[in-house]
């Protein structure tokens, strides 16, 4: 019903109307604020740091790599990419393809090998020993959990560019959730096959464990190819973020730098780096399971927002063209499962949950100063616009309707 870019944020800044100008504005800045500050460079943060506790892991066999090493090689594996993506965007989409064979390509190995051990019969790990059974330990799980499926929404990013979007759009997400279900199900089957669950929580690296005990020499090829999985993730978060940064600044909610492409390369140089740095910002920080706990939080607290303006809609105005209509029920779910998977960490994990919270607040004085306060003086303005204008000389960009002229 509503096919612009942005996702989410386009949902809320058109569900909360004039009539609610100011409500609109804030809410829909707040999910922003959420996605392209925390959610997003948090994520690929997390995933770099997998990238290189993958590439190292084969060099610590019977420990974990060292810390610092495994950071400056996430910072390495963010900096290469950000490259890639400044330098050309048909360059990004090749690291996208060649990347998923190989994530799929490992991920179907594993999974053959754990078929072949239940057709031998290793099922002893199949079991719910020392399983906590908390409402507050359920919850953190979900975070972790649903991490792992993080990016079912990613499409509606750029449905502007997707042909006939009322076919294609629930076909592909149809078509990618089932099969990221199903391997990721047969993926944790086939680890269980050979590692208990004791031997999964401990593993800094999963898969490479699993790949010591069944593939003998030939074990080193699991890390390589979840190296490469991971590496291609981390680009397929740079390569989508700079959507949502342009439908923020084209709305007036970002700097207007980040609507801005590079001259020569034309490619969206200023909302890749932008991504990149604040990564790297995350990155001060290597404990995986507390940055998931951040991203969780304020994920499903924002999506859960823009979830709420279907049945909204539905309510205000029920007479709206709806080529795609949904049954009520689905949003009324996901909703009671938001405020499930957001209220119950705040007992169970409250530093996490607390530093997340202080995440989103920090948008309170930048949509003041920045989008609220109208009658800025004029220092303020020229100094904005002197630094837009630096900025712009430095990465050699230009605003979307001038490149046309290019």
């Amino acid at each position: 019903m509503i096919r612009k870019s942005g996702a989410d944020y386009a949902y809320i800044m058109e569900t909360f109307g004039p009539f609610l100008a100011f409500i609109r504005l804030w809410i829909a800045f707040i999910r922003l604020w959420i996605e392209c500050m925390i959610v997003r460079p948090c994520s690929q943060a997390i995933v770099a740091l997998t990238f290189s506790v993958y590439v190292m892991k084969p060099f610590f066999p019977a420990c974990d790599p060292p810390d610092d090493a495994a950071r400056l090689l996430a910072v390495c594996c963010i900096c290469v990419l950000t490259f890639i993506n400044c330098y050309d965007v048909k360059w990004a989409t090749r690291v996208q393809d060649v990347f998923t064979y190989a994530k799929l390509l490992a991920l179907f190995v594993i999974i053959a090998a754990g078929i072949y051990q239940l057709i031998q019969g290793k099922t002893e790990h199949f079991s719910f020993i020392n399983t906590k059974t908390e409402v507050t330990s359920l919850a953190l799980s979900f975070y972790s959990g649903l991490f792992a499926y993080n990016g079912w929404n990613y499409l509606n990013f750029i449905i502007e560019e997707l042909k006939d979007p009322v076919r294609n759009l629930p076909l592909a997400i149809g078509i990618s959730c089932t099969l990221v279900t199903v391997v990721y199900t047969f993926t944790n089957v086939a680890f269980y096959t050979t590692l208990s669950p004791a031997e999964v929580l401990g593993s800094e690296a999963v898969a490479v464990s699993f790949a010591n005990r069944i593939f003998g020499a030939f074990a080193w090829t699991i890390p390589v190819f979840v190296a490469l999985s991971t590496f291609g993730a981390v680009n397929g978060i740079l390569l989508t973020s700079s959507r949502l940064f342009y439908s923020g600044a084209m709305h007036g909610q970002m700097p207007e730098l980040l609507t801005m492409i590079q001259t020569k390369r034309m490619t969206p140089a200023p909302a890749v780096l932008v991504m990149a740095l604040l990564s790297m910002l995350y990155l001060t920080s290597s404990d995986i399971f507390a940055l998931i706990n951040y991203v969780g939080f304020a994920t499903w607290l924002s999506i859960g927002v823009s979830v709420l303006c279907l049945p909204w809609l539905r309510w205000k105005q029920p007479n709206l063209e709806r080529p795609i209509k949904v049954n009520l029920i689905w949003p009324t779910l996901y909703l009671l499962a938001t405020i499930f998977v957001t209220a119950v960490p705040m007992i169970a994990s409250p530093v996490e949950t607390g530093i997340g919270v202080l995440m989103i607040l920090t948008s309170i004085p930048v949509y003041v100063v920045f989008i609220m306060w109208k009658d800025k003086p004029l220092w303020f303005v020229k100094g904005s616009a002197g630094i837009t204008a630096t900025l712009q000389r430095l990465l050699v960009v230009v605003g979307k309707s001038k490149t046309t002229h290019l």
